[in-house]
Order: C-alpha cells, then structure tokens, then sequence
C-alpha cells in the first residue's frame, strides 16, 4: 500500500492527535499510520517488531478482528486501504510507540515516538477534561429530571384538586323545579349539554326551536339527535332553518316512549316534564345509574 512520507521537522500535533483512536476502550494508532509519521514503509515497520516480538505484549500491540478493521475504514476515510489489504491489521498502544523507538534503533524515530506519546498524553488530558464536562452534564440532567418528577406531582395534584372541583359543581343527581322555575331548570339542562363530551341524545315527544336553541350550547363536535313523536310540517321548517346555519341537530320519529330522557355521553336522565316546558309547573329529574345510554339507544328501532 502506497504511503505519503512525513518529514519529521513538520510533523503537526493536530496530525498525530487526528490518527489517535479508541478501540476496546484503549487509545491506539494503526500500524500504517505510525509508519507514515516514521516514513518507513508499514511492512518493514513490523517486521521490526516481529524481530523485537517478546517486546511488545498484547497491552502494546494487537490485531485487529475483522469487524474492528471495517469500522476504522468506515471512520477513516484515509484507511479506506485497509479494506483490501491482504495482511493484517496491527495497533499500537502509548506503549508500543515508545517501544518502538527502541527497536527502530534512529535518532528520527525516537524524535517521532516521543511526539507521538505527547500527543496520546495530551489526548489523556482532553478526554479527562471532558470527562468531568460530561459528569457536570449528567449532574444537571440529573437535577433537571428531579425537577420534572416534582413539577409532574405537582400537576397531578392540582389535577386532582381540579377534579374535585369540577365534582363540587356537577349538577345534582336528582331533584324537583316547582311553579316558574323556568330559569333555574334552563340552567341546569343547559350545564347538562355542556358537559357533553361525543353525543347528546333527547327522547322527548314534544319539542319546538327553543330545543335546538338549547342543543346548541354544546361543545364542537359533540353530536346531538332527537328522538321525538312527530315531525310538524313548523318544526322541520325550523330544523332546516337551524341546521343551515349552526351545528345540525339530527331529529327522527320515535313513538314508543312515554316518559322524556336526555342522554349525555353515557349517562342517562328521565326528566318529568317536556324539556320545553321544564320549571313551569313541578316536575322532577333522575340520574338513572343502574342504566347507560348505550343500553337504552339499543332498544331504539
């Protein structure tokens, strides 16, 4: 493999500090790039050494696996030869380098070998220095996750007193409006059709616009049907009108209910009185909760 000679007067810390790497958590240089800063070839470099073997243990020298030698390449755009190279591929340990001067045996490469170990101390000193960076890091990290585990209980428990909030202004359960409560029934219907999350179903066979006026206090995209005994030839001109112009209101014919029952989500309300006419005379409402809207819509047909 061709080789670009390094003249040893010019040899450059940040070139050394570039051919510098770690492998199996050791810093190293390849044997090709030690023997361009030497500026001898690579196979006469270790035939040196295999002279010199009992000098250099696996802690100064080792081969490198197949899998190691294609991660370099991938790396190392300068090594990229290696990949083809018949003859295997050696590293050196900062004990390596200096044995090698020794066995080397010229004034250049001692000169060359001790660059070199001054590049893998200052590299020492560069990875310790970041290494105390990355445990500050990690410190921070450390208290900034403390943090967000706080703020995340926090929000929990005032989720939590939001909750019991929301239950201390939840409608009754049940009740009774007497004579011109009209205002205070609205009200409480009204509430109802807010708290509406998907559907809002009323069964009631009397109902007029004020029903849809009422129906569309909803949230967008809440769905509202009416289940009701008649269709007036008034009342389907009035849904035409509604729909045209807010959020549709689906009314259908439904004869077999006696009773009136507005269904928010899944819960179910029977209700006394027509919701048009709620609080002019006495009439009472029940949160049934032995029974679900699902339940009930099924026995619609």
């Amino acid at each position: 493999m061709a080789q670009n000679i390094v003249p040893v007067q010019i040899i450059q810390p940040q070139l050394i500090e570039s051919r510098i790497l770690t492998i199996r958590g050791t810093q190293v240089m390849i044997d090709s790039d030690l023997a361009e800063l030497y500026g001898i070839p690579t196979k006469r470099m270790n035939e040196q050494v295999k002279r010199n073997i009992e000098r250099f243990p696996e802690h100064f020298r080792f081969q490198l696996t197949a899998i190691e030698r294609d991660e370099v390449v991938a790396i190392c755009d300068h090594l990229k030869d290696l990949k083809f190279s018949p003859f295997g591929t050696y590293c050196f340990t900062e004990q390596g380098v200096a044995m090698l001067s020794a066995v080397l045996h010229t004034p250049a490469a001692v000169r060359v070998s001790i660059q070199i170990i001054e590049a893998f101390v200052e590299m020492r000193h560069t990875l310790a220095a970041n290494t105390q960076i990355i445990r500050r890091l990690e410190t921070i990290e450390h208290h900034q996750l403390s943090l967000a585990a706080h703020q995340e209980a926090t929000d929990d428990r005032l989720a939590e007193v939001f909750r019991r909030l929301d239950e201390s202004q939840a409608p009754p359960a049940q009740g009774i409006f007497f004579d011109n409560q009209v205002y205070d029934a609205y009200q409480f219907v009204a509430q109802l059709v807010r708290k509406a999350k998907k559907r809002i179903v009323l069964i009631d066979n009397y109902v007029d616009d004020t029903v849809l006026t009422l129906l569309d206090k909803r949230n967008k995209g809440v769905k509202a049907t009416i289940y009701t005994k008649q269709i007036s030839k008034r009342l389907q001109l009035d849904i035409a009108r509604h729909n045209a112009q807010y959020a549709p209101v689906e009314v259908m014919t439904f004869t077999k209910a006696h009773d009136r029952f507005l269904l928010i989500d899944n819960a179910v309300y029977q209700i006394g009185a027509s919701v048009k006419d709620l609080g002019k005379r006495w009439c009472s409402f029940t949160l049934m909760r032995d029974f679900t809207a699902n339940e009930l819509i099924s026995k619609i047909s």
